[in-house]
């Protein structure tokens, strides 16, 4: 996706449309957020993947059909693909996602689970913690250093492990600012979607010590796992690939070699 379209622009703006009408109450998780826990699972010995539960995506389309059918199967198969976490996006407009489906593969997967959306307002993250999500995304170049901050702290507060994603060094040095509990570099520029695995292995050593340092998009198999994780990657988070795979679970255990 190219010709200068601003993807991530018109996403934000529906975004901010959908909130301006407020946010649909959630209905409780049946397991409380727990950061810690999502923390500790990508630092645990070996190839530690985020499997991906996505709809469809600006640039691929629909990815996933009957999606809302196949959250538990899908949450299934990376349970026994030896997932460390599960990612959920839940974006409706661009992605087709729903916010139920984060405690849904949280409670058939008992994974951890990140639930990826454009977060750009405090109500989001209470929408988050009542589903259950034990980790939430903000991306740098949504947000004013500000609004990281604030929206940092307040994901904090409510026992939320923070996921800071960048795009580019200027960006990985906004997000290490903010102090997050992972840092993840996207090989898929939001602004035009198109991806750069090749770049994303050369932003690794700028990402300072402290953050787990996540690869996130563009990963098809063991092969760029190995190279990311040369490069000083510790943790990768997987979508696509897995989600077009006749089998998920062995296309998960090929990335990670369980």
């Amino acid at each position: 996706m190219s010709g200068g379209k601003d993807v991530l622009g018109e996403i934000l703006a529906a975004k901010r449309a959908r909130l301006a009408g407020g946010l649909a109450a959630a209905a409780p998780g049946s397991r409380p957020s727990d950061g810690a826990a999502f923390v500790s699972a990508l630092r645990e010995p070996g190839v530690r993947v985020i499997a991906e539960i996505k709809a469809k995506s600006p640039s691929a389309g629909e990815i996933l059909h009957g999606a809302d059918g196949r959250i538990e199967t899908l949450a299934l198969h990376y349970r026994r693909g030896r997932a460390a976490a599960i990612s959920v996006v839940t974006e409706e407009d661009f992605f087709g996602g729903r916010a139920e489906w984060v405690g849904r593969a949280k409670s058939i997967s008992g994974r951890p689970v990140l639930m990826k959306d454009f977060f750009v307002a405090p109500e989001q993250l209470e929408q988050a913690a009542a589903l259950g999500a034990d980790a939430v995304l903000l991306i740098v170049r949504a947000l004013t250093p500000d609004e990281l901050a604030k929206l940092r702290d307040r994901a904090k507060a409510l026992g939320l492990a923070v996921v800071v994603e960048a795009h580019s060094e200027e960006e990985i040095r906004a997000a290490a600012a903010a102090a997050p509990d992972v840092l993840g570099v996207n090989a898929r520029d939001l602004s035009t979607f198109s991806t750069d695995l090749d770049a994303m292995g050369r932003l690794a050593s700028a990402i300072p010590r402290g953050p787990v340092r996540l690869a996130e998009s563009g990963i098809r198999s063991r092969e760029d796992v190995e190279r990311l994780a040369a490069a000083g990657f510790e943790a990768f988070l997987v979508g696509e690939s897995l989600l077009r795979a006749e089998d998920p679970e062995e296309a998960l255990r090929a990335l990670t070699g369980a």
